[in-house]
């Protein structure tokens, strides 16, 4: 995935998952500090975008119902992230 377009397409895909799980929207909206009804004009913003994947990353369980739910490749999200707005995170070595 080299294409800013298709990550934020697919943090998309993710945010409409993440309000497909009940249990998560609590938690989500917690991380994100975003209220329900600004999800419209959010979801136009790369940033914020960005900070789906985060929440997303923090669990293998996350990452992994999200991209079977897909059909998606586990690296996938990942890769998204990294063309987003503070994208790929600080390499340690």
């Amino acid at each position: 995935m080299d294409d800013r377009t298709a990550a934020e397409t697919l943090a998309l895909q993710a945010l409409g998952w993440v309000f497909g799980q009940e249990e998560l929207v609590p938690q989500f909206l917690a991380a994100t500090g975003a209220a329900p009804q600004d999800m419209a004009r959010l979801a136009g913003d790369a940033q914020f975008l960005g900070a789906v994947l985060d929440f997303l990353l923090t669990e293998d369980a996350l990452v992994i119902g999200f991209c079977d739910a897909q059909g998606l490749a586990y690296d996938r999200p990942m890769r998204a992230r990294a063309l987003l707005p503070g994208g790929p995170g600080p390499h340690w070595t």
